[in-house]
């Protein structure tokens, strides 16, 4: 080896030695946390685990982990939200959005547990996805929850279409209040039928603040995480805008969990009596 080639050599390897490791700050920030019910843990790529409060950023290959007691939701970018149950395990998989045009792609794994997504910008391009090991869930336009457990995989049309593809076939959804269920991947999904009043408002409830939660903000109660877009109720829990990195993430944050507490606790700013 001739002494220049040497030197070079010497020179990579000491650029590589001291370049430093991709940190969770580099990481591509996707959206926000809007409520935070605690336990609620994330895990950054190429960082530790820690406790997720409202206002953090939430970046891509994130995985998000909620107790018994945790919820969460997420607003992205492009306006979807994803609403996080207690005991559930995901993992921001892919996430690609361009402004300027709508357009990109949305991948989110559901390892176990439950989760609400309402979709922004992605879903109405048909470039939303949620997978679980036994489905791939294709979201238009749409709200969709999704149940991963044991006994499989169960997906329910809120509104929307929803397509729900695996190794042994694919279904559609295309009635709002309907749902189909998926055993494995091997297994082709069933035919979609009429999901009852009493599984819904089981969802809500279980995505929705307990007694004495806050959300993660002192002084608030009963916050409603997972109604949005829930059929006919009202819509005051839909962000108005997306996050953005200018520092505003966790005021933004605040006033969606105000209005989640308006209206899961059905209040309304005080009228003046006419004279």
């Amino acid at each position: 080896m001739t002494p220049n080639r040497s030197l070079a050599v010497l020179l990579t390897v000491a650029a590589l030695a001291v370049a430093p490791a991709m940190t969770p700050a580099m990481a591509q920030q996707v959206g926000t946390a809007t409520a935070v019910n605690p336990t609620t843990e994330s895990t950054p790529p190429g960082s530790g685990t820690v406790n997720l409060t409202v206002g953090a950023n939430i970046v891509h290959k994130e995985r998000i982990h909620t107790t018994p007691s945790g919820t969460v939701q997420l607003l992205f970018v492009d306006k979807s939200t994803l609403s996080i149950a207690p005991n559930t395990n995901i993992l921001i998989d892919k996430y690609v959005y361009d402004p300027n045009s709508n357009s990109g792609h949305m991948l989110t794994n559901l390892t176990e547990g439950a989760l609400r997504f309402v979709g922004g910008a992605l879903s109405h391009q048909g470039e939303a996805s949620i997978t679980t090991q036994d489905a791939a869930i294709g979201i238009r336009g749409g709200t969709v929850t999704v149940v991963h457990g044991p006994n499989g995989t169960k997906v329910i049309d809120h509104f929307g279409i929803m397509t729900i593809h695996n190794g042994a076939g694919t279904v559609t959804i295309s009635r709002p209040g309907f749902f189909v269920t998926i055993t494995n991947w091997n297994s082709p999904p069933s035919e979609p039928q009429r999901v009852t009043a009493e599984e819904v408002a089981y969802y809500l409830k279980l995505l929705t603040s307990q007694r004495g939660q806050n959300g993660g903000v002192p002084g608030l109660t009963n916050v409603t995480i997972g109604a949005c877009g829930i059929g006919t109720l009202p819509s005051f829990n839909c962000p108005p805008t997306p996050w953005n990195p200018t520092g505003t993430a966790e005021s933004n944050a605040f006033q969606t969990i105000i209005q989640g507490t308006q209206r899961g606790t059905f209040t309304t700013p005080p009228r003046r009596r006419g004279r």
